[in-house]
């Protein structure tokens, strides 16, 4: 242990040599959660509409109103006809055109069926996706309140169906809940996979790799000790994220604080030990960053569901899937923060993501080795 104590002591002083470290360890984490927290969203606001209004009746300028009320459309302008409206399309100043055909307020009022011609912009396929459901959901409830109107007893008419929705743990469906606790995630691999990766590299470039060598440390020593020192970094990252999501992004920590550390300690291990792999194959410190990102964080944002559900990936990749420890963490941070569960609810989770950062702890301290080649 006295050995090892002289080894993280060692691991500090250097970081405390380097005070431009502190601000990349500190402070860009809460940065890039602040920046990330805003603009990795789904929800879709403001949409620009142009309204081609071929009725201009008080009904179809009711309909108007209806879409410029709502905080998910901005009617940007109102025209006659739709000669032109595709220009606005291919411009990409409006998203979406609402075609409200001649004669729209007299049939309503008679109960004559009648289309609304809804125009998307599909360069953008999941933001006008969105939208559409939107505009969708817009005109099926004043098609509702149509038809009760015009039924006597103002009831719906007999044979319609009501839905009463509601929404568990993300009331507002506000994507900012979903994405946060990712960012948390995304954040922690990504600084402590580079530290760990420049770990064993840094004393290759320095030459102070064989003054480590010669001494009495052994090989599980000498790897704690180079760990240790950046894991208690990420702990100290961990309190400043969570701390920003809850209190300024107001995102319900609903599960047990000490259950996500203790799971975090797990999934520091493996990061850390992902990055210490890393340096063990790396002669330099910009090999070990190009091959950290590229084949290493790269793939694992990717496959871990944190952009792309994993069920919606080709049959034949999902299996490697099982692979990354990112995956597991966002299951088991989305669930304390949102759902407020404990272990028994992602304990498989749990379970393999110690596994994950076992084997590849065991593997990087076997490919570290005291000697230069």
């Amino acid at each position: 242990m006295r050995r090892l104590l002289f080894l993280i002591r060692k691991e500090i002083q250097e970081l405390r040599r380097n005070p431009r470290m502190f601000p990349v360890l500190f402070i860009a984490p809460v940065i890039q959660l602040g920046i990330l927290g805003y603009a990795a969203t789904t929800d879709v606001r403001n949409v620009p509409v142009v309204v081609a209004d071929g009725d201009r009746s008080p009904a179809s300028r009711e309909l108007v109103g209806r879409f410029e009320a709502s905080r998910y459309f901005s009617v940007i302008d109102v025209v006659s006809t739709t000669s032109g409206v595709d220009q606005d399309l291919m411009r990409g100043r409006a998203w979406l055109v609402l075609a409200i055909p001649p004669g729209y307020g007299r049939m309503t009022e008679a109960g004559t069926p009648v289309g609304l011609q809804v125009l998307a912009d599909g360069s953008d396929s999941n933001s006008t996706t969105v939208a559409l459901a939107y505009a969708s959901t817009l005109i099926a409830e004043k098609a509702a309140e149509l038809a009760v109107a015009r039924s006597p007893a103002r009831i719906a008419p007999i044979g319609s169906i009501e839905a009463r929705i509601r929404v568990w743990f993300n009331p507002e469906l506000s994507s900012r809940h979903f994405m946060v606790p990712g960012v948390l995630a995304l954040l922690l691999m990504v600084i402590t996979t580079v530290l760990g990766a420049m770990a064993i590299v840094r004393e290759k470039e320095l030459g102070t790799l064989e003054q480590l060598n010669v001494t009495p440390l052994r090989r599980w020593e000498l790897t704690v000790g180079k760990l240790l020192p950046f894991g208690i970094i990420g702990m100290i990252d961990v309190l400043l994220v969570v701390a920003v999501a809850a209190l300024w992004f107001e995102i319900p920590l609903r599960g047990s604080l000490p259950l996500l550390l203790g799971l975090s300690m797990i999934y520091l291990v493996c990061t850390l030990s992902l990055g210490l792999f890393v340096s063990t194959v790396s002669q330099t410190q910009q090999q070990a960053m190009m091959t950290a990102v590229f084949f290493f964080m790269m793939p694992m944002l990717y496959l871990s569901g944190f952009i792309f559900p994993i069920e919606n990936m080709p049959a034949v990749i999902q299996p490697f899937t099982y692979l990354i420890p990112l995956r597991y963490y966002l299951v088991i941070v989305r669930g304390i923060f949102l759902k407020g569960v404990g272990l028994e609810a992602f304990w498989k989770d749990a379970l393999m993501m110690t596994a994950c950062g076992v084997a590849v702890l065991s593997l990087a301290t076997m490919r570290s080795r005291k000697t230069l080649r």
